[in-house]
């Protein structure tokens, strides 16, 4: 799987690239993909999200509607993105949300955080994801296939403005705490990760798997 590193792409760019990627792999032009990139400030929301759970005008960031699973998120500056592009044909029956979830999971602990996945019973998507051991959320999955090949894929929450997520109801769930790497590392008095450690451990880690 070969790492393409974007920087901030406005999410509407982004979105129209990523249709143009899967066509590219299903059509067998491309090899299987990881894209990291950020995003400047933008909550997304996918279809199953009611309109109560999305912030109110005033709160000031656009919202989209897009076509992957799950539900609202933020993106902004100090979160990573991921999105995957994966021919599915090619690596037999496989959970991809599952397989991503450990793959955060290994990619995080590399860097000392220990962090865990929750089971999701049939029909509650909004517990995807990586979480603390106490029940905070780190890491949102949503993701959409489409002819055997991913779109979408993750945010992780570097440093990014927390504060964002007591705007609207996150990823389904009305009593989710959000949590990010840098509000971890000083709960234990240690350093944050920076941006470029978080990067190259994911890539690694979700190339080994």
């Amino acid at each position: 799987m070969r790492r393409v590193e974007l920087g901030e792409v406005e999410y509407g760019v982004a979105a129209k690239d990523m249709r143009g990627w899967v066509e590219e792999r299903v059509a067998g032009k491309a090899e299987d993909r990881l894209f990291l990139l950020s995003h400047p400030p933008v909550i997304t929301y996918g279809p199953r999200t009611v309109l109560e759970d999305l912030p109110a005008e005033t709160a000031g960031i656009p919202t989209v509607a897009v076509d992957r699973g799950g539900f609202a998120t933020y993106h902004g500056p100090g979160q990573l993105v991921g999105y995957l592009v994966i021919d599915l044909h090619q690596r037999g029956p496989v959970d991809i949300v599952r397989w991503v979830e450990n793959g955060l999971i290994d990619a995080l602990g590399s860097l000392g955080f220990p962090l865990v996945r929750r089971d999701t019973p049939k029909g509650a998507s909004s517990l995807v994801g990586v979480w603390t051991a106490d029940g905070r959320k780190l890491c949102s999955i949503g993701m959409r296939i489409r002819r055997g090949v991913t779109s979408h894929g993750f945010s992780i929450n570097v440093d990014p403005d927390m504060s964002v997520f007591h705007t609207f109801t996150s990823c389904g769930l009305h009593d989710v705490t959000m949590v990010s790497l840098a509000e971890l590392a000083a709960e234990r008095g240690t350093a944050a990760p920076t941006e470029a450690e978080v990067r190259d451990a994911v890539a690694n880690a979700l190339g080994a798997r």
